[in-house]
């Protein structure tokens, strides 16, 4: 099992790699990581750091189960949110938990999930920000998505950060649970943006680039087929892109050559 320092270590090394903005998966100060140090506390991305040029000041070492605590009872007011997030800090610093704090003490309760990455990529936001950001998403399109991603994503429409988003994103995957029997590996947020799921930074890291690679085959059969069939109505209605069948998502779901490619996939 890791340190604590190994685990802060790989969170750093993980949340630069999301925060090379050549990528296109976040600029600025966008995006945050966190990282699952025990059940009693975890590190998360603190406001106003960047996640490309972070160090270890600027991770926040909170107690989960204060954090945690803000998923039940009343709406919070963004006072109560912060001085909640103060008060679960383990160390009083000069930078403050991130304002979504609240959804990575919650999918780091998840069995298997010790790292969490949630991006704004460029490729993805072109998709969740259309009308149609769930149709287009609803199916597989190539063997590596399934392979890296899962059988599909959990959605969340548009909620404002912070505990309303923590309490919309329980629910999805609470429902993806019952639906699928397993743990969604990314969540697809409304306008918002995309969070990854690992047991490893790597497995973070693999999730994010290959969501980043499936909005740019997304956006590549539309413009292809739009010179041939028109309106975006009419893509829709003629199944495009073209998704690949369940019997073949669970075949590659199921496939015992596939393992050891997960296993690279998730740093193992």
């Amino acid at each position: 099992m890791a340190t604590r320092e190994e685990v802060l270590q790989q969170l750093i090394e993980m949340s630069h790699w999301l925060g090379v903005e050549s990528r296109g998966l976040v600029i600025l100060g966008e995006g945050n990581t966190s990282a699952r140090v025990s059940d009693e506390t975890f590190f998360v991305k603190a406001s106003g750091t960047q996640l490309g040029t972070i160090t270890a000041e600027g991770l926040v070492e909170v107690n989960a189960p204060k954090v945690l605590k803000m998923l039940e009872g009343p709406e919070l007011t963004d006072d109560q949110i912060k001085a909640n997030l103060k008060d679960a800090m383990i160390a009083k610093g000069e930078y403050l938990p991130s304002i979504e704090t609240v959804f990575h003490a919650y999918l780091l309760t998840i069995a298997g999930v010790n790292f969490v990455g949630h991006t704004h990529p460029v490729s993805l936001l072109g998709i969740l920000c259309s009308s149609k950001w769930r149709e287009l998403t609803k199916g597989r399109v190539f063997p590596d998505e399934i392979v890296c991603c899962g059988i599909a994503p959990a959605y969340v429409e548009y909620h404002d950060p912070g505990v309303s988003l923590a309490r919309a994103i329980r629910k999805a995957v609470e429902d993806y649970v019952k639906q699928y029997q397993t743990r969604p590996k990314a969540i697809l947020m409304q306008n918002h943006g995309l969070i990854a799921l690992g047991s490893t930074a790597k497995e973070v890291e693999s999730i994010t680039q290959m969501w980043d690679k499936t909005a740019k085959v997304l956006a590549g059969a539309i413009i292809v087929q739009s010179a041939n069939l028109g309106t975006a109505k009419q893509i829709l209605q003629g199944n495009v892109p073209n998704y690949m069948s369940k019997k073949h998502i669970d075949r590659i779901c199921s496939r015992p050559d596939e393992e050891q490619r997960k296993k690279l996939i998730e740093g193992h």
